[in-house]
């Protein structure tokens, strides 16, 4: 799906996900995606998700208000291993369906808000 344009300052936004990637800031990625205020790379999410699947997020929790879980297609909680790994870490977090993850991070973006996603490939 494509997403509407906006223009951001500093980091760049999701523009479209689906096929089993996602172009972020003019760049495709296939697979799953990890979106830090630093970098963006491959996400290497396990199924089902562990807390050793969070270890780069963890660390950069100093840098991060938020970390966004796109789970894939359909909304889905986190295991409670993860829950309790980013709460020990002090991380705000909210896991939903992939398109809504993306979507959200764009407008928590806009808002210049210090957000991370974690992202399952739809």
């Amino acid at each position: 799906m494509l997403m509407n344009s906006v223009t951001f300052e500093g980091r760049p936004p999701i523009e479209s996900y689906g096929g089993g990637g996602f172009r972020i800031g003019g760049a495709v990625w296939s697979g799953a995606v990890l979106i830090l205020p630093d970098r963006i790379g491959p996400w290497a999410a396990a199924t089902p998700l562990s807390p050793a699947c969070f270890a780069e997020v963890v660390a950069a929790a100093r840098a991060v208000d938020i970390l966004l879980v796109g789970v894939g297609p359909e909304i889905a909680p986190l295991p409670r291993a993860v829950r309790e790994a980013l709460d020990a870490a002090g991380l705000g977090y909210d896991a939903m369906a992939t398109p809504a993850a993306c979507r959200t991070f764009n407008v928590l973006l806009a808002e210049e808000r210090r957000v991370a996603a974690a992202l399952l490939p739809v």
